[in-house]
């Protein structure tokens, strides 16, 4: 009503002449930023909470988004119980080859599985491939109570180790990564302990660029779908929870460049998948410039 008495009037006129002039002008023009830029916000990561770009060679930061919001980390906490695991190896505490018999306990934990039975005994080195494959809880669990005696000791061991790499916003409440109150870390975090693990044991790469794995005659696809498909990538670990979102880690190399890409709290897995690719591409095409990085995931 107020825009139809407004053209009534006379003394109105001449801003009515006006404003349809300017309105449409602005609106044409809000209309043209948000075509140009939304493609930009998601090529910059849209639908991911945090993220890092890492080169792996120097240590630089090529890009982050978020890098210190705390976030559960689900499945990647994996990668410390690993680390412990082959630390444990490295001391001689027990070997690749020995089997461990599985206690009903760990044949019970839910979530994904590499699913072992009871009374099995399988090898350390299948428990490890169980985890970066099939992100066995069960794998991890079973691993766990070998190394540390039982969970509380190890989940001691693993935070101990956070703090000695420094990682100030993580805290370790199981060796799963399963949900639990005050578990979390951040992508900047997850970065260093990645750099810190491959730094320590180089070969635990086999682990995780492996594709398939078979036991007990079931045969399971690694759930980091980035393999295979991104030309360079090599690892590493995948993991979700309601609470996390979805989170990927992701290692590569091209030649002699190496790339750590982290990426937390996805709303769906193809977003989370879509952007550690579009980091891993940009990261490969400018591994020295962040300002290149950001230019070619369409920031501006």
């Amino acid at each position: 009503m107020a825009n139809c008495e407004s053209a009534n009037d006379t003394r109105a006129l001449p801003p009515a002449k006006v404003a349809p002039r300017r309105v449409p002008a602005l609106l044409f023009l809000l209309l043209v930023l948000q075509l140009v830029l939304a493609p930009a916000a998601r090529a910059a990561l849209g639908g991911v909470r945090a993220a890092i770009l890492i080169n792996m060679n120097t240590g630089k930061v090529l890009f982050a988004k978020n890098a210190d919001a705390p976030i559960p980390p689900a499945s990647l906490t994996k990668v410390m119980t690993m680390y412990l695991t082959l630390d444990a190896v490295r001391g001689k505490k027990l070997r690749l080859q020995e089997k461990i018999r599985i206690r009903p306990d760990v044949a019970r934990v839910g979530g994904s599985s590499m699913h072992l039975r009871t009374g099995e005994r399988v090898a350390v080195s299948q428990l490890l491939t169980g985890m970066a494959v099939a992100s066995g809880n069960d794998a991890a669990t079973a691993l766990a109570l070998r190394v540390g005696g039982n969970q509380r000791q190890f989940v001691r061991a693993m935070n101990a180790r956070a703090r000695s790499l420094g990682l100030r916003r993580t805290a370790f409440k199981n060796p799963t990564g399963l949900p639990a109150a005050g578990q979390k870390t951040t992508a900047r975090d997850m970065a260093a302990l990645v750099r810190a693990y491959l730094r320590s044991h180089p070969s635990a790469q086999v682990f995780h660029s492996t594709r398939f794995f078979t036991h007990r005659g079931r045969t399971m696809r690694n759930t980091n779908a980035l393999l295979g498909t991104v030309p360079g990538v090599n690892g590493l670990k995948t993991g979700w929870t309601v609470a996390s979102g979805y989170n990927l880690i992701v290692t590569a190399q091209r030649g002699k460049t190496r790339l750590l890409a982290v990426v937390l709290g996805g709303s769906s897995r193809n977003l989370r998948d879509g952007a550690a690719r579009r980091l891993v591409e940009a990261g490969f095409r400018a591994p020295g410039s962040p300002k290149a990085v950001k230019k070619a995931l369409g920031r501006r």
